[in-house]
């Protein structure tokens, strides 16, 4: 058969998948939660806390991800003073590079929402994190879900990277099956498959988002 060596090696191609969504599930939720911080301090008329947060996006959208993966790879151990598992610095350094594009996601969401249901909000007294709490953010996502799904298709494919620091993900074992089995064309092939399936599916469920929440 010709797919026969992933029936072989069926079972350790799951695992690495398992280590790909572990790795995107727990960027997805750190890198979301700090974009919504880091977007609605961009949003901040105090310099003293628009300029550092706004540095700090530039700075991580003008760095490719994978040097930001080897930085935070060689230099965690040298700041903490331990060695730190590989999987745990892949996911660090998704979080914060991924996060400054949900941060532009969010702060364009924030300022999509009419004016007079923010003024509405203050005049029945809301406090400024009362009104971002309750009236805006609830909105701005609803309006951001299209770019958010689109965001989180992207991070899925950049989980592969991780490859890079000897994490075992997917890209990994299909890479580790390969040396043993020799077989390049079928092992990444199928690589390229689940990829394509995985993360054609998240375009349509953007597409979808975009029709019903877009307008």
């Amino acid at each position: 058969m010709i797919f026969d060596v992933i029936f072989r090696n069926i079972h350790l191609l799951l695992s690495g998948l398992g280590v790909t969504f572990q790795i995107f599930i727990l960027a997805w939720i750190g890198s979301f939660l700090l974009g919504i911080g880091l977007g609605v301090l961009r949003l901040s008329s105090r310099k003293a806390i628009y300029w550092p947060v706004t540095i700090y996006i530039q700075t991580m959208r003008s760095i490719p991800l994978i040097l930001v993966i080897f930085g935070f790879y060689l230099l965690l151990p040298i700041i903490t003073g331990k060695s730190m598992p590989s999987l745990v610095s892949a996911v660090i350094s998704f979080i914060v590079f991924e996060a400054v594009y949900f941060a532009e996601i969010v702060r364009g969401g924030i300022q999509s929402v009419r004016k007079n249901l923010i003024d509405a909000g203050y005049s029945t007294g809301l406090s400024y994190f009362q009104v971002m709490t309750f009236i805006i953010l609830p909105q701005a996502i609803k309006n951001m879900i299209p770019s958010i799904v689109t965001q989180s298709v992207v991070v899925f494919q950049d989980t592969a990277l991780a490859y890079v620091i000897g994490v075992k993900e997917f890209l990994r074992i299909t890479t580790l099956v390969n040396v043993r089995e020799v077989r390049s064309i079928e092992l990444y092939l199928f690589a390229a498959l689940v990829y394509f399936c995985i993360c054609s599916f998240g375009s349509l469920l953007a597409r979808r988002m975009e029709k019903r929440y877009g307008g």
